[in-house]
C-alpha cells in the first residue's frame, strides 16, 4: 500500500509514520522540511501545502492508495486537498478533533454520533466545519473521506493542560518545587492516549474500504483525573507535586489565550467509547497504561540536554496567574 501522510513529523504524525514504514507501507511525508523527524525508511518530500503549485511539483506524477492530512485545519485546506487528490486517492484520512464534540457535554461519555458543536474555541470550530465540507464531497461525489478524531495525544509531549504544551517547562517546574496549576478541583475525568495506541487504530483504517465514509475517535480506555495525570507525571520525576487548584472560568479571565483549550475541551468531564474502532480494526486496544508512557516520554527528555526546553514566557504567565489568584484569597 502506497501511503502519504501530510505533516507526519510531529509529535503524534511521526510515531503512525514509523509504524506504517514498520508495517512495510510504502510511505512517503509530505512538509515544508523545517521539522527534522527520525523516519528511516520514509519518502520525504518537500514541498509548502499552503502553495499548492508547489505540492502539485512534489507530488507530480505520483498516485496513492491512502493519504492522511495530519495539518488541516480550515474549509481552505480541505478545498487544496480536493483540488489536488480527486481521482488520485482511494482513501483520504481527515485527522480532526475530538474537541470538536459537543462543549459543554450533554453526557460525559462520547460516542461518534455525539453532536459535533464547540462555541468555546476557534480551532475546534475549523475542525468541525472541515468536517462538514468533506461529509458533502463524501455525498455529492463520493470523495473517498474517513475522519480520524484524536483527543489528547502524547509522545515526546506532557499530557498537560496547562504549562507549556510541547515544552519540558511543567516537568522543569515540578523539579524544582515550584507550584503548578491544575483547573477546577482536579477531579474531572480525563483520558490520554499514547502516540503508539493512536498510531495502531489508525493504521488498521487505512486500506479499510468499510472505514470510507465513517468517522472514529482512538483513545485508550483508562479514564484518570487531571490530578492523577499531574502526579503521576510527578512521581515519574520523582518528585512531589505542589498543586494549586484555580476555577477555569478564572484562568481564563486572567489569560484569554487559554480560554479556548480550557473552556472548549479540558475543563469538562469526557470518556470515549471506542466500540466503533475496535469493531473495524478487530484486535485493536490501546495497550500503554499512562504510567508507563510517561516514564518513555521523560526519558525521551532525558536523553538530550537540548530537547528540555523551558519556555520562560510560560512560567511567567502560571505566575501571574497563580498571583492573581492568590490575591482573591487574601
Amino acid at each position: 500500500m502506497k501511503v502519504l501522510f501530510i505533516g507526519g513529523t510531529g509529535f503524534i504524525s511521526a510515531a503512525a509514520s514509523r509504524s506504517a514504514i514498520a508495517e512495510g507501507l510504502e510511505t512517503f511525508v509530505l512538509n515544508r522540511g523545517s521539522r527534522i523527524a527520525d523516519l528511516p525508511g520514509s519518502i520525504r518530500l518537500t514541498a509548502d501545502v499552503r502553495s499548492p503549485g508547489d505540492v502539485r511539483r512534489a507530488l507530480q506524477g505520483l498516485e496513492f492508495d491512502v493519504v492522511v492530512d495530519w495539518i488541516a485545519f480550515t474549509p481552505d485546506d480541505i478545498e487544496r486537498d480536493l483540488d489536488l487528490f480527486r481521482g488520485r486517492v482511494k482513501q483520504y484520512v481527515f485527522v480532526s478533533s475530538a474537541s470538536a464534540y459537543e462543549k459543554p457535554p450533554t453526557n460525559y461519555l462520547i460516542t461518534e454520533s455525539t453532536r459535533l458543536h464547540n462555541p468555546f474555541w476557534e480551532y475546534s470550530r475549523g475542525k468541525i466545519l472541515c468536517e462538514e465540507r468533506l461529509a458533502a464531497a463524501h455525498r455529492d461525489e463520493g470523495f473517498p473521506v474517513t475522519i480520524v478524531r484524536p483527543s489528547m495525544t502524547y509522545d515526546t509531549n506532557l499530557p498537560i493542560a496547562l504549562g507549556g504544551w510541547g515544552t519540558y517547562t511543567l516537568a522543569d517546574r515540578l523539579m524544582r518545587g515550584r507550584p503548578v496549576i491544575v483547573h477546577g478541583d482536579g477531579s474531572s475525568l480525563w483520558v490520554v492516549t499514547h502516540a503508539d495506541d493512536l498510531a495502531r487504530g489508525l493504521l488498521g483504517l487505512l486500506g479499510n474500504e468499510r472505514a470510507v465514509g465513517e468517522a472514529f475517535h482512538i483513545t485508550s480506555d483508562e479514564v484518570l483525573t487531571w490530578n492523577q495525570i499531574y502526579q503521576t507525571i510527578a512521581e515519574a520525576l520523582g518528585v512531589e507535586a505542589d498543586i494549586v487548584h484555580i476555577p477555569s472560568d478564572f484562568i481564563a479571565q486572567v489569560a484569554p489565550g487559554l480560554s479556548g483549550s480550557l473552556l472548549g475541551d479540558k475543563t469538562w468531564s469526557v470518556v470515549f467509547d471506542n466500540s466503533k474502532i475496535k469493531a473495524f480494526v478487530p484486535g485493536f486496544r490501546a495497550d500503554v497504561p499512562f504510567r508507563e508512557g510517561i516514564g518513555r516520554t521523560l526519558e525521551w527528555f532525558a536523553a538530550d540536554a537540548s530537547r528540555r526546553f523551558v519556555d520562560e514566557g510560560v512560567n511567567a504567565e502560571m505566575d501571574s496567574i497563580l498571583a492573581a489568584y492568590a490575591g482573591t484569597r487574601r
